[in-house]
């Protein structure tokens, strides 16, 4: 192989790789837009206000949610028991703005950043069965 071929396959390599890269990139969203879709369509009724889910509801979305691409085919054709989302009810656009809301989402702190529960059994806390 020559120089010309082997600069030639590198370049279709490199080029395939950023249409792959391109088509996974989610469109821009807004977040505000989407935290206002996520609450007005009810998405906060499976999987909470800040996407944490849990319980029987649905599963947790954010932070750090799954790809845009995954996300997206989850909308239009769920998995389990959540209803579907064609491009009728929801655009892509719409998608998007959702998908910015959770990737806005920021991390909980740590347990042990969180006063209430570094406190030591009892301490701070009224007798429920107070004697009198």
């Amino acid at each position: 192989m020559d120089m010309r071929q082997l600069a030639s396959a590198m370049g279709m390599v490199l080029g395939s790789f950023a249409l792959v890269s391109a088509a996974a990139a989610p469109a821009p969203g807004n977040a505000a837009d989407g935290e206002r879709l996520f609450i007005g369509d009810r998405c906060y009724a499976c999987h909470g206000t800040q996407g944490a889910g849990g319980g029987i509801a649905g599963p947790r979305l954010a932070p750090d949610p799954v790809p845009f691409r995954s996300f997206l085919m989850q909308l239009r054709q769920p998995v389990r028991r959540m209803p579907p989302y064609s491009e009728r009810v929801l655009s892509d656009g719409q998608a998007a703005d959702i998908y910015a809301y959770l990737k806005s989402i920021p991390p909980g702190r740590p347990a042990g950043q969180i006063p209430l529960l570094n406190l030591a059994p009892n301490q701070g806390r009224r007798d429920p069965h107070p004697r009198w």
